[in-house]
């Protein structure tokens, strides 16, 4: 077999092998932090602003966020703020952890891009992110994962049954959140109807992204192309949809709208990359998933598609392997840790790094066709950084 094409480092000769191995591994940095210069940026992203960034996608999302779920019949009701964290499993409210938020901070920022002021891309942060907490309810009862965000997952609570129809009753909800956007938010009717097609296209690429992935568990391998193409719709058109649906509320040109939605696609992969490297390497005590949970389920994340196209000793010894049924989903972590330093010694790890290294570059470009302000360009910068250089 042959390396995969786009796995050498950045600006190198593609005749060099990847090596494992890189300083970014150190102290538990997955991606080595460095200044923003590429792409044509502006200014160095400033760290520091992405803490208020996603602290005010939450404030101005959440209420209402929180609003529309109260619209469920019971138990969904109860069943969705448990999910996001806002009480505990009797209904007792809870500080607990509700995400990230980048997807509400990118809505805004969106908005802003269009010199539209940040609470016009509020109706747009809430849908994205019902939609992705739709694809978390039914990713984990498919994965089988019984943690999330340090806590037993909904369908380990409250039943499988209850997973599946409060995943379905808030992607149900997104679509009614942008059409009330026509009517409460100053969004004329022709934008909401542009917002909810931007929505729905992602969220059919996002579900032909997760059936892509569950179909790669029952293959011996697959191709790097093969994982992109999938990572592209499972991560990348989601975030995609976040980083233009404010714009396009805002009444941005398709122009516009398109370079932000590449912003975030490419973002997303970035994203995408990031995650795949937390799935093999990340700490549970810190990504609140399950310890190599990717490799109990001979997941073919990027790590794993890079490491079995090297065709070296430890990728035939990797590829061996997982091909091998016995013992499947019952590995001891004394053989997943054997996988996972298999994986490392064939580069995959490394190609990994740098592919996200990639994606953020590229992502940074698209900024480049777009018009505004200074400080929402360095906002979007700020972002991109905080994807690739994180530990959760």
């Amino acid at each position: 077999m042959t390396a995969p094409p786009t796995g050498t480092r950045p600006g190198t000769d593609s005749s060099r092998p990847v090596q494992s191995g890189t300083a970014a591994q150190e102290e538990g940095t997955l991606v080595e932090a460095r200044p923003s210069t590429v792409a044509g940026a502006t200014a160095q992203a400033d760290p520091d602003s992405v803490p208020g960034l996603l602290a005010r996608g939450r404030s101005l999302c959440t209420p209402p966020l929180r609003a529309a779920v109260a619209r469920l019949a019971p138990p969904m009701d109860a069943v969705a703020a448990y999910h996001f964290g806002w009480t505990d499993r009797l209904g007792n409210p809870t500080a607990g952890d509700g995400g990230k938020a980048v997807r509400p901070a990118l809505a805004l920022l969106s908005a802003e891009a269009a010199g539209a002021p940040a609470a016009a891309g509020v109706p747009g942060g809430v849908a994205v992110e019902l939609v992705h907490n739709f694809s978390l309810l039914h990713d984990d009862l498919m994965d089988g994962d019984e943690t999330r965000r340090h806590r037993a997952t909904a369908w380990t609570v409250f039943g499988p049954a209850q997973a599946i129809l409060v995943g379905d009753a808030l992607a149900t909800l997104a679509t009614e959140v942008l059409l009330d956007a026509g009517q409460a938010h100053g969004t004329t009717p022709t934008d909401a109807a542009r917002a909810v097609r931007l929505l729905t296209t992602a969220t059919r690429k996002l579900i032909d992204g997760q059936a892509r992935d569950l179909s790669f568990e029952r293959r011996d391998a697959v191709t790097v192309e093969e994982c992109l193409e999938m990572e592209g719709g499972k991560t990348g058109a989601l975030l995609a949809a976040a980083a233009a649906i404010g714009a396009v509320l805002a009444g941005a040109d398709d122009r516009t709208a398109d370079a932000l939605e590449r912003y975030g696609h490419h973002l997303g992969l970035a994203f995408q990359a990031v995650d795949d490297l937390l799935g093999i390497w990340g700490a549970t005590e810190v990504t609140g998933k399950p310890h190599w949970g990717d490799l109990r389920q001979r997941k073919k994340s990027l790590p794993v598609a890079a490491a079995l196209a090297e065709g070296g000793a430890a990728s035939r010894r990797l590829a061996e392997l997982l091909a091998d049924p016995q013992g499947r989903g019952e590995e001891s972590e004394e053989v997943l840790a054997g996988r996972a330093a298999l994986i490392e010694q064939a580069g995959g790890r490394a190609w990994t790094q740098d592919e996200a290294r990639r994606q953020h570059k590229t992502a940074l470009a698209a900024l480049d066709e777009v018009p505004m302000a200074d400080a929402v360009r360095e906002h979007f910068v700020a972002l991109a950084e905080f994807v690739v250089v994180r530990e959760r």
